[in-house]
Order: C-alpha cells, then sequence, then structure tokens
C-alpha cells in the first residue's frame, strides 16, 4: 500500500496519532473548519488535540498532497517519453518523499545536451555498457573509433565511454541515496573569506576561516554564512571528505577487471563534476530549510510571548513619545484607547520649558483622571521617564517605560491613517505606545510582526514560511484570548477564527450602522457572515453587559441548550449557576455526556462559567530601570541591573538595561546550569537581574549574565 492510497496510516505513523484522530481532524479541516475552532471546540472528534498537533497533522497533508501532485506529473512525463515500465511504476508509487521522487525520474528528465549525450550520439553506448560490466575479458575500443563520428583515436572512444558511465552513476538512484547520507552525516560547512571583499565583510569576520560538522551547525550560524556567501564575503562548501565520497562509490561500482581502470576515472570524474555539486546543492537546501524552520520557531516563540504580555487593562493612559530637540507627543487616551487630547511638551530643553512640561502633565493626570503613564522607550525615554517620576504626582500612578519598536511603522499605516485621519504621524506614535500598556495584543496585530523586532535573521529565512508562521501564531494569540465585538478594531476581527478582512469589515460596518451587537445571535444579520463563519467565530468573541450572560463567555452558543438544562436541573437560572461555586460542584457531569459532548467539552464549560470571559493572559507588573544609568559610558563591570528580555534566539536572549542598547546574555550565562535552549529559561518581556560582564563602548556591545557572581 502506498502512502497516498492510505495517507491517513501515513501521518498517523509519521505524527504519532491514532489514525481515528487524525481521520477526524483532516475531515474538519476539508469542511472548513479553523485549528483554533477544532482545538478548542472539537476535542471529543480529536481526542483533545492541541493546535500544534492539528497544525502538524494539516502540513504533513499538504506535504503529501505536493508529492501526489508531482508523482503524477512525472508518471504522464515517463509515458508520453513510453519509459515507464511497471517497475518504474511500483517504485514511484512507493516513494515517500520528493527526493526519492526526483532520484527515480532523473534519468529522463528532460536536460540540457551533456557530454554523456554527445557520446552516445558518437555510438558510444556499447563501449561504456561493455566497460561498465568489467568482465575478465579486456574490452577492444578500437571498433568504436569513427572519424565521421568526432571519434578519431582508442582515447576519444574511451573519454567519450567515461562520460557516458560517469553520467549513468550520477543518475543512480541508489548511488545518489547513499551518498546522500553521507553527505548529511559527514559533511563539513567550511567558509572562507574572499578576499578583494574583506574589507566589506567586517560583521562576517568569525567566519573568515571557519568549519564544523553541517549535521551539528546551529541555525543561527549556518543563515550568517549563507547570508555571507550570498553577498560574496565568503566561499562556502559543504562536502564530506572527498576519499569517503568515492571509497563509497567504488565499492558499489568498482571490480577487479581489465576495465576496472576505465570505470575508476569515470567514477571520479561523475564525483566531482556531477554528483557532489548536486548534491551539495541539495544539502545547502536542506541546512537552509533547518536553519529557516529554526530561525521562525524562534520568532514566533518570541512574538507569542510579546502578543500575550500582561495587559494593563481599560485605565486612563497618558502617553509619552519622548524626543531632545523636538520634544515630546503627549496624548490622554481613555479606557477603551479612544484619544481625548494631543499636545507636544519639551521637558528636556531647559529648566523653564521643563516647568511647563510638568504643569502640563499634572493637569491633564487630573483633568483626565489618568492611572498610568506610558512613555516609549527610545530616544530620550530614559530621561522623559526620570523627569516624570521627579513631578508630584500620586504614589499610586503607573510609571512605565513601553517598548516601541514598531511604533513608526503602525503611525505612517494605512490603519492609523483610518483611525486618525486628522492627526500627524506623532500623535499616531504616541497612541501606540498609550494602548500598547492597555492592550499589547490589541495594539500590536496592526503592525506587521517583521516590524516588531524579536526575530533571528528573518529577512535570510523563507518569506512565505515566515509570512504564514507569523499570521498563524497572531491568530493562535488572538483566538486565545478572544475579542470584545463591540469594541474590537478591523485587525482585531480579521484574526478571529472564521472571518478574516472581509467579514470583518462588514461587522464593522454593520456596528457603525446599527449600535453595539446586543448579543452573539446579530452576528446573523451581519451580510455574508453564514453559519459556518457564525460557528467558527462565534465561541472567540465576547459581549460584556450582554443579555445573556454567556454571550461574555468562551461557551460556544451551540452550548448555551446544555447550559440551560444544567441550571434547571441544578434549580437555578443561567445566572445563578454562574455565580454559585457550590451548584457547580454538585453537577453530575456524567448525565449530560453525549456523541458529540465528552468529559473535556463538560469540564471547559464548568470552568469557564465559573471564571467567564476570563484572560489567560498574567497580571501587569510594573518595572523600573536603575535610576542614573543612562548610556554605556554609565556601566561598570559587575553591576547588577534590573532589565528586562527583549528578544530570545539559539545563542542567548538579549535584554534592555536602559541604555538604548540592548545587552547579550550568551546561553553559556544564562543559569548556573547548563543551557540547551534559552527559551527554557527566559520569555521575551521576562523581567529579570543581570550582571555586567563587559562593555565595548566602540562596537556598543554589553556582554551580561544572569549567574550568581562566584
Amino acid at each position: 500500500m502506498t502512502p497516498m492510497s492510505n495517507p491517513i496510516a501515513t501521518i498517523a505513523d509519521r505524527c504519532r496519532f491514532s489514525r481515528e484522530q487524525v481521520q477526524a481532524t483532516v475531515d474538519l479541516l476539508a469542511a472548513g473548519a479553523t485549528i483554533p475552532f477544532i482545538a478548542r471546540y472539537r476535542k471529543e472528534a480529536t481526542d483533545s488535540l492541541d493546535e500544534v498537533a492539528i497544525t502538524a497533522i494539516r502540513d504533513q497533508l499538504h506535504s503529501l498532497t505536493e508529492i501526489a501532485r508531482r508523482r503524477k506529473a512525472i508518471i504522464e512525463s515517463m509515458e508520453r517519453q513510453e519509459a515507464l515500465t511497471e517497475a518504474l511504476r511500483q517504485q514511484l508509487e512507493a516513494a515517500t518523499t520528493m527526493v526519492r521522487l526526483e532520484d527515480i525520474y532523473l534519468p529522463f528528465r528532460p536536460k540540457r545536451r551533456t557530454r554523456g549525450m554527445i557520446a552516445r550520439e558518437q555510438g558510444l553506448a556499447p563501449l561504456a555498457e561493455a566497460l561498465l560490466l568489467q568482465q575478465a575479458a579486456p574490452v577492444d575500443a578500437r571498433p568504436f573509433i569513427v572519424p565521421e563520428n568526432s571519434v578519431a583515436s582508442e582515447d576519444e572512444a574511451l573519454a567519450g565511454a567515461r562520460d557516458i558511465i560517469a553520467e549513468t552513476i550520477s543518475e543512480d538512484a541508489a548511488s545518489r541515496d547513499g551518498l546522500r547520507r553521507l553527505f548529511r552525516d559527514r559533511a563539513v560547512i567550511s567558509s572562507k573569506v574572499v578576499k578583494k571583499h574583506q574589507d566589506q565583510g567586517a560583521k562576517f569576520r568569525d567566519y573568515f576561516e571557519w568549519q564544523e560538522p553541517a549535521a551539528k551547525a546551529p541555525g543561527h550560524r549556518l543563515l550568517a554564512m549563507f547570508r555571507g556567501d550570498n553577498e560574496k564575503v565568503l566561499a562556502l562548501t559543504v562536502r564530506p571528505p572527498e576519499e569517503m565520497a568515492l571509497h563509497y562509490l567504488a565499492g558499489r561500482h568498482l571490480r577487479s577487471s581489465p576495465a576496472a581502470e576505465q570505470v575508476r576515472l569515470a567514477l571520479d570524474d561523475g564525483y566531482r563534476r556531477l554528483l557532489a555539486p548536486s548534491l551539495e546543492n541539495e544539502l545547502r537546501r536542506e541546512l537552509k530549510t533547518r536553519a529557516d524552520r529554526e530561525a521562525i520557531a524562534v520568532f514566533t516563540a518570541n512574538l507569542r510571548e510579546l502578543l500575550l504580555a500582561p495587559p494593563l487593562g481599560q485605565k486612563r493612559v497618558l502617553a509619552l513619545d519622548p524626543g531632545f530637540r523636538t520634544g515630546a507627543k503627549l496624548v490622554c487616551l481613555d479606557g477603551q484607547g479612544r484619544l481625548l487630547h494631543a499636545a507636544t511638551i519639551y521637558p528636556l530643553l531647559g529648566a523653564k520649558q521643563a516647568d511647563e512640561a510638568g504643569r502640563i502633565i499634572t493637569g491633564l493626570v487630573s483633568e483626565y483622571g489618568i492611572e498610568a503613564i506610558a512613555i516609549g522607550n527610545g530616544t530620550a525615554g530614559r530621561e522623559t521617564e526620570e523627569f516624570v517620576r521627579r513631578l508630584d504626582l500620586a504614589a499610586d500612578l503607573i510609571i512605565t517605560l513601553v517598548n516601541e519598536d514598531g511604533a513608526s511603522v503602525y503611525s505612517a499605516s494605512d490603519t492609523a491613517r483610518r483611525e486618525f485621519p486628522d492627526h500627524d504621524i506623532t500623535v499616531r506614535g504616541a497612541v501606540s505606545i498609550g494602548r500598547r500598556l492597555q492592550d499589547p495584543l490589541a495594539e500590536l496585530v496592526k503592525i506587521e510582526p517583521k516590524a516588531i523586532g524579536v526575530g533571528q535573521y528573518q529577512h535570510d529565512v523563507d518569506q512565505a514560511e515566515l509570512q504564514q508562521a507569523l499570521d498563524e501564531t497572531v491568530i493562535s494569540c488572538v483566538n486565545a484570548v478572544g475579542v470584545e465585538l463591540n469594541t474590537a478594531s478591523l485587525e482585531l476581527l480579521t484574526a478571529v477564527s472564521g472571518l478574516g478582512p472581509t467579514l470583518a469589515g462588514n461587522i464593522i460596518a454593520y456596528r457603525d450602522a446599527n449600535g453595539p451587537f446586543a448579543g452573539l445571535a446579530e452576528l446573523r444579520r451581519v451580510p455574508r457572515l453564514g453559519p459556518k463563519a457564525f460557528e467558527q467565530c462565534a465561541g472567540f468573541l465576547r459581549i460584556r453587559g450582554a443579555a445573556n450572560p454567556l454571550d461574555a463567555s468562551a461557551v460556544h452558543p451551540e452550548r448555551y441548550g446544555l447550559i440551560a438544562r444544567m441550571a434547571t436541573d441544578a434549580g437555578r437560572t443561567v445566572e445563578q449557576l454562574m455565580a454559585s461555586a457550590a451548584a457547580r460542584d454538585n453537577l453530575v457531569l456524567d448525565r449530560y455526556l453525549a456523541p458529540e459532548i465528552g468529559m473535556p467539552t463538560l469540564r471547559d464549560i464548568v470552568a469557564e462559567l465559573a471564571k467567564p470571559g476570563r484572560d489567560p493572559r498574567t497580571a501587569f507588573v510594573q518595572f523600573h530601570f536603575a535610576p542614573g544609568i543612562h548610556r554605556l559610558e554609565d556601566l561598570r563591570p559587575d553591576m547588577v541591573l534590573p532589565a528586562i528580555i527583549t528578544n530570545v534566539t539559539r545563542f542567548g536572549a538579549f535584554a534592555d538595561i536602559g541604555v538604548h542598547q540592548d545587552g547579550l546574555i550568551h546561553v553559556s550565562q544564562l543559569a548556573d546550569r547548563f543551557v540547551k535552549d534559552p527559551a527554557e529559561v527566559v520569555k521575551v518581556r521576562q523581567q529579570v537581574e543581570v550582571r555586567v560582564l563587559e562593555v565595548d563602548c566602540e562596537r556598543k556591545r554589553i556582554s551580561l549574565s544572569m549567574k550568581r557572581q562566584g
């Protein structure tokens, strides 16, 4: 049975799930269900597979589908050439990878005119076949001397025959497969500087003379070397020792015979000219794919932590986008992030203007009932923060720096212009800073993820794969948190399961025309939002203050009837059941089991009734940098400072210590134990304590440690 004759079994074996789980997942995906919907609301069908598992099944199905499509194209091509034998058909049907398919097809693939083709046209194929048999009797090349075929001597006949043998061996699927394993296991990646570009490539200095086993090379080093190669600063090779490869080929193809020397010469030529370049390119693609996926995984993990950063909540915020000469743009926002006031102050341009700036801030805090002050962490951020802290403000007023990466991208975007058509980019940027404090997720979804600044070699990886992974991460986070239907932006609604930009736009148009939604059922009146879209999105939308309290929860409307039964059985209303822990504890859940409703769903429902619409994000914790530390020059070795993690990579983590230059905590300095993956120890936005190891002001590099001193 071939993989595509039973793809469910193949996926189950590869992913180590049951066939029933895979079949149910594939069926749900085929019916248009989204990954967040399947993971949360179809646990009985999939036996509680999570989003990671469902994504793996989807990707494996896509891979098998692509292999099947390519297999079909190859078979049709070989049929047109009248080259498809039953044995070859069986080999193609049994192939489980794209590489295996291409190896089988290689001898039949249409190609440009080669030295082997020319030799065949000269009538030298029988000579090549006789030599390759390596029989006891010597092979006479003289009968193949045909001057009119451009074969004027015995040496020319043998040279042509060797060209045919070299191509024959290079297209032998078994030989390629064996060498491929050798390349994967024993190849060494070596890089040397290209002398004429040495001066422009200082950033690749570490790789001017470098080699290591390719199989063990970490992704970040591979991407660095590949970038250096692309920029012509480095010259790369990725091959095993040549003698090992030639020894392998000799073992497969050489026999003790008078013809052995001719075959050996053909083997050497075929390896160096055909096999090695081909397999090296193939291995480079594999290494690049591995490095890409590693980097993308790091990026998506960092993005997830950033998107799910603790929100301050619906607090009134005064936000400042700092600057020195140009002043600080100031905005006041209400609890829903609406712009109430905008101004420019100059707190860092002399005592007189500082006094005026202080009066303005103090007055606005009082006038608008400000509960928190958000200050962008870019240029003049620390200085502005310390200025604000010196003001006579309430002790319980939150004053905090906010990461402003990507705020400038938002402020110049179509989204920002649509939201604030009457304000310039400086106001929009300040609004973005304030809203990030209130709800990082709701604001960051408006920004291209690549602009947020938590990637690793993000411009070097496969851009389509990166975009898909980042988009899916955004969707996963948005649906994990849930979305308030009556206040959500277009970008936030677009990420909700089952919606997308068109339906999100229709929802907002309906909301603008008819006012706030009274209940989730009203969604059915939105143009083009049919039953399937409603099924997919309703559980992830919230309406606080709706007549039906379940509309503010993550309970899917398809289960409202079940909860009404539970409430009746408990002698309560739905509201009373939600308010009474004792009543929920007394529910006998076994009574509500049904083919499509199992214990996982029932437990989810009871948990949701206890805390309807609960936010899975952790609580906001205020952070302070060390006072008086603003510049690289303020740092000294062995200083212990509060820090906030800004980026996590495979080789360590970067931390902001308030000097406008992140420091590197190398993986070896993250803990007092061996750390393989930095993500085991730190996450983006995590608050930590670091010790300064070294400061290089000239190169603007800071080395930090989280190890205990001594």
